[in-house]
Formats: structure tokens, C-alpha cells, sequence
């Protein structure tokens, strides 16, 4: 008897260790035989590079609208961005270094420039190449329009050019010309901004498409010597075409605490989006509002 229990343990014995060598040989197997996880999903981002040189009067509020533009791309994920305040990238040349040029790049923005930009022959010629030819985007942020007074093709490009700032900053009556393109959408048909517009010249609303302007009727007028347009038609921002890119300006954004506005942070969100094609929106002129003339 007792032989039989012996001879029954020793059987279930060699079982259990017959079953378990099976079975690390099968996981074995089958760790083998699994493909790893499949990594993330690579998502191909928009590439910005943004701007701010300055040669002339430098904005306090520089470093603010860098650091929105960055952190709109990373929140969102839609884009990465890389911030120079020089303007070496500024060229389709080949700059080694692992150093990126315009080709690397979707859409620039000039995030409040002054003054004749460090700009040679051959980067002009590179940057209207990017838009006008390659279906950029450029992106104009308030002294934008402040630049390159001797470069008539970014006056083209841009839309015109700065000719003062008749009432400095103050409580700006705007109205909304066009409250079905994506970057002025949120805003009501007529609101009040704190920030310092520009009078544009050489500027013409045929033109572009004006997205924004200053409501006429309530403007003070009186011993302004600054107010040169005699048809008192200010824009405050407008998109248009440049042969196959996208241009946008607007000239909100002049003090450090309107980078703390939802509103003009979101303005300049969609603004780039749209810049960059992946929102749609109508570039085509239109004659002013009746109700500002």
C-alpha cells in the first residue's frame, strides 16, 4: 500500500513539472511570436517660425506674443514653433548646423517688428518666394506693418504700411465685418478693445479683405493732426491672398496685457490656423458697412 501512494506521488510530481516546463516553453513562444506594441501614432505638425527683430521702437509686449504663439502650438498640438530675433532662417539656402531655412517652414509670423529687418537681396526674394509661390502662410502681428518701409513687395504682400497711431491706446470701438471668418467669429457684431491701432497707408480696402475696423461714428476727430486718412476707413485687421499664401495682420496686440485676452489669443489662434490651410475662409473684398460711413 504504502509502495502505491509513493509510486502515485512521484506521478503527480513528474505531471506537475511536466506541465509546467510545457507551458513556459508555450509562453516563451508566444513572446516571441507577439509583435510589440505599435508606438503612437506619429501626427506630422505644422512648422512656425516666429520673428521679432526690431530696429526700430521695440514693444514691451514682444516676448508676450512669442510665448502665445509657442503655447498655442504645444497646447493644441496643431503646430511647433521656433522663435528667432534675428533673421537668419529667413532664406531658402542651405545653412548647415542642422540649422532649419524657409523650407523647413509653414508659415511665418513677424511678431511686432520694426525698422528695415536684417534682410539681403536674396532673403527678400526667398520670403515672397515662400508665400507668393510655395502657398505659405505669413502672419502679421501689430508692428508688423511697422517694417521694411524700402522692400515694396512686403508693403504688397502685408497690405500697406504703418502711418501713425492716431489716438495712442485707448478704449477702441471696433466693428465686425465679418463674423463668419474663423478668426474673428467670437467676437460680437461691435465691442471695445484697449490697445493702440494703426492708421495704415498705401492701403486700400479693394484690397484685402477687412475682418475688423474702427467704428467712424464714435471717434474723436478734434485737433488730431495724426488722422491722415481723410476717409476715415481704419482696419484693424484683414486677411488676404498673396498669390498662393495665406496673409493675415491685425494691429491688436500692442500691450503686454492684451496677450492675457482670451479674446486676441484666440484671434491670432485661429488666425494661424487658417494661415496654415487647415481652416477655410473668404479672402474676397468687400465695401465698407453703411453703418460706417
Amino acid at each position: 500500500m504504502a509502495y502505491r501512494k509513493l509510486r502515485t506521488i512521484l506521478a503527480l510530481i513528474a505531471f506537475v513539472f511536466a506541465f509546467q516546463v510545457v507551458h513556459l516553453q508555450a509562453q516563451s513562444a508566444s513572446d516571441t511570436d507577439t509583435p510589440p506594441a505599435p508606438h503612437a501614432k506619429q501626427i506630422h505638425l505644422k512648422h512656425v517660425l516666429v520673428i521679432s527683430q526690431t530696429k526700430g521702437f521695440e514693444h514691451d509686449s514682444v516676448p508676450d506674443a512669442m510665448a502665445a504663439i509657442y503655447n498655442m502650438g504645444h497646447d493644441s498640438g496643431l503646430w511647433d514653433t521656433t522663435m528667432r530675433t534675428d533673421t537668419e532662417l529667413l532664406t531658402k539656402k542651405d545653412l548647415g548646423r542642422n540649422a532649419k531655412n524657409l523650407n523647413y517652414f509653414d508659415l511665418i509670423v513677424f511678431a511686432s517688428t520694426t525698422g528695415e529687418l536684417d534682410l539681403d537681396d536674396s532673403q527678400k526674394a526667398d520670403i515672397i518666394s515662400f508665400v507668393h509661390d510655395d502657398g505659405k502662410g505669413f502672419v502679421g502681428i501689430h508692428a508688423a506693418l511697422d517694417t521694411n518701409y524700402k522692400w515694396p513687395e512686403y508693403g504688397d504682400m502685408i497690405g500697406g504700411w504703418f502711418d501713425q497711431h492716431p489716438w495712442g491706446t485707448f478704449n477702441a470701438p471696433i466693428i465686425n465685418e465679418q463674423p463668419d471668418f474663423p478668426a474673428v467669429r467670437h467676437f460680437p457684431k461691435e465691442f471695445v478693445k484697449y490697445d493702440e491701432i494703426y492708421q495704415p497707408k498705401d492701403w486700400s480696402r479693394d484690397k484685402v479683405n477687412v475682418l475688423l475696423s474702427l467704428d467712424p461714428t464714435r471717434l474723436n476727430y478734434k485737433d488730431n493732426p495724426r488722422i491722415h486718412r481723410t476717409d476715415h476707413d481704419f482696419a484693424v485687421a484683414w486677411c488676404k491672398m498673396y498669390g498662393k499664401g495665406r496673409v493675415f495682420y491685425s494691429t491688436l496686440g500692442h500691450t503686454e496685457e492684451s496677450w492675457q485676452d482670451p479674446d486676441i489669443r484666440k484671434m491670432y489662434f485661429e488666425a494661424i490656423k487658417w494661415a496654415l490651410g487647415m481652416t477655410d475662409g473668404s479672402t474676397k473684398s468687400h465695401p465698407r458697412p453703411a453703418s460706417a460711413q
